[in-house]
């Protein structure tokens, strides 16, 4: 792998950090010149460059024939790591570089990978001879060359790993290896099941949750790709599911106002979708925002917002989109029968929703005591592994229509 792609030399980049590295120990040692070279297919490359002369040829990015190079007879062991004056070495001599430059004293120490292969140099040399160098010096340049190579190699696994994590993103979505589960949603008026929640499923490797695949798919730009995949996934259930259910499918607010959304649900049936809000990332206009949902709302779209309860965004959310659903954030729910502030927070939801005609929705309950909770609340709808978990739409065309509730069945 190259050097190049690896380096920027922005504050706190590894780039800055061999920068400085090179900066000090040239100004240190008294040189003219100090570089950090990769030798890429035969030719030198200069990465990294200190120094104040001008019009000499050494800059970042050019290069010269490695064979035509001090950096390449040193690794060679055909010159010295250390010349006090390169024009008494017969072999530097020879070379054009010498007299060009011209090249004076001269210190090289080769960077090594782990198996002894050359992969470069670090350098720095003066114009004029210089006798007053020592072991010590050259001692002090290995110094900088083991720590340069160290953050080059951490760099390179950094890099590794990204391109490992980018395929892997890749791999998902060109094979579309995304699994749907859908878990039911009950209302709480009759007991009858009402809608399916559309939840994305991802590999086994590694082990995580869907939050996080779809946060990592946003730091490689393929959040977008990653969101529709999964929805168009999930709208296969209608092939299914009972035609008085409806689905609720996940989207970003990005999504929505991307030109690929009106085509997810040109063959839908719109009057059997609940878009659901989710929080990946922050609305950039609400203007927006209503505008693409507009269309599809007046053929029967219906609009719910996520994680309400979680924080003041999604409070904006329901006051400058107008939702159907609030969907209370699981940890409003968590253990509500026994936290005063939890309850309070939920009940003047539940009464936003009842003045505003908005359904509220209850998910993650996990406890009869948290479902008896709720339910005195007020809450209309009710979801959680209580009620049903996750299942595979095979499963779910099985889910009973009616739930038998914890206290009915008690």
């Amino acid at each position: 792998m190259s050097l190049a792609p690896l380096f920027d030399a922005g504050p706190g980049t590894a780039g800055e950090q061999v920068q400085s590295v090179l900066q000090a120990v040239r100004r240190h040692l008294a040189m003219d010149v100090g570089f950090v070279s990769e030798f890429v297919s035969g030719r030198r490359v200069f990465r990294f460059t200190d120094g104040q002369a001008s019009g000499h040829p050494i800059t970042v990015g050019a290069s010269d024939p490695l064979d035509k190079s001090f950096c390449y007879y040193v690794a060679r062991g055909m010159m010295p790591e250390l010349m006090h004056d390169a024009g008494e070495d017969p072999t530097a001599l020879q070379l054009p570089v010498t007299h060009d430059l011209p090249v004076g004293a001269h210190l090289s120490v080769p960077l090594r990978h782990s198996d002894g292969t050359t992969y470069g140099s670090v350098c720095c040399f003066s114009f004029t001879p210089d006798r007053s160098l020592t072991t010590r010096d050259l001692g002090l340049l290995r110094l900088c060359a083991d720590l340069v190579g160290t953050i080059l190699q951490r760099e390179r696994c950094a890099a590794s790993e990204w391109e490992m994590r980018r395929a892997r993103l890749n791999a998902v979505i060109e094979g579309g290896a995304i699994q749907i589960a859908y878990q039911p949603i009950y209302s709480l008026r009759d007991g009858r099941l009402k809608a399916f929640e559309a939840l994305a499923r991802f590999p086994d490797e590694p082990m995580r949750g869907p939050e996080a695949w779809f946060a990592e798919a946003a730091q490689f730009g393929l959040d977008e790709a990653l969101e529709f995949l999964a929805a168009e996934r999930a709208l296969a259930a209608f092939a299914w599911l009972d035609p008085g259910l409806k689905l609720t499918v996940n989207l970003s607010p990005a999504r929505i106002v991307s030109p690929r959304f009106p085509e997810l649900f040109a063959d839908a049936p719109l009057d059997r979708i609940v878009l659901e809000l989710t929080e990946h990332a922050g609305v950039e206009s609400y203007d927006w925002l209503r505008q693409a949902l507009a269309p599809l709302r007046a053929q029967g779209l219906r609009l719910a917002i996520d994680d309400v309860g979680a924080g003041h965004s999604t409070f904006r959310h329901v006051l400058e989109l107008s939702p159907e659903y609030i969907k209370l954030d699981m940890s409003l729910i968590r253990a509500i029968d026994r936290d005063t502030a939890r309850r309070a927070l939920a009940e003047s939801i539940t009464a936003y929703g009842r003045r505003t005609g908005c359904e509220v929705v209850a998910e993650g309950i996990e406890t009869p005591a948290e479902f008896a909770a709720l339910r005195d609340i007020g809450v209309t709808c009710a979801q959680g592994y209580l009620l049903g978990r996750p299942v595979a739409i095979e499963e779910a065309v099985r889910v009973p229509e009616t739930a038998l509730f914890p206290d009915e069945a008690a």
